[in-house]
């Protein structure tokens, strides 16, 4: 059991301060890979909750392994995510504010296995057709990764005040 869920049997639901660490990993092809999460529905990123006296880059790189099997060779970091709008309840009711260290990697080894108690699937998606169902917490690192892709288009059905 993690740090995350010890830390809910002493406070229930009441929101926390999140920190954790997350990947866009791309193919060969540029294409991002994006993972269907079991608790609700919704496409997002490989990532998770940061354990004591790990490093964010060690988290970037345990999650994605314990998510998709994927060993992160090289990567780089992004940008780190915070505010408004990365407050989250989950559907277990659990509150977050996340604070997020999101990484860029274009070299990673092995071969797709997802853990399917988080994931129902794993895909890899072109930029310009990222599909409508995001995570909320993860829409505006998307909208962050278009943006400077300089892609005209935005995420479907997504709006934010710039």
């Amino acid at each position: 059991m993690g740090y995350i869920e010890e830390l809910r049997k002493f406070i229930g639901t009441y929101p926390i301060i999140h920190v954790g660490a997350a990947a866009l990993i791309f193919d060969k092809q540029g294409r991002l890979l994006l993972l269907r999460r079991t608790d609700n529905g919704c496409w997002g990123i490989s990532g998770g909750g940061m354990e004591p006296g790990e490093s964010l880059a060690d988290t970037v790189k345990r999650e994605t392994r314990e998510e998709s099997g994927l060993e992160i060779e090289q990567m780089t970091l992004f940008d780190v995510f915070s505010g408004p709008e990365f407050y989250y309840c989950y559907p277990n009711g659990d509150k977050v504010y996340n604070v997020t260290a999101v990484y860029r990697s274009h070299k990673v080894s092995g071969s797709i296995q997802i853990n399917q108690d988080e994931h129902t699937e794993a895909r890899y998606f072109d930029l310009s057709a990222l599909p409508a169902e995001i995570s909320p917490p993860i829409r505006p690192i998307l909208e962050k990764l278009i943006h400077n892709g300089r892609l005209e288009n935005r995420l479907p059905g997504f709006t934010r005040n710039r």
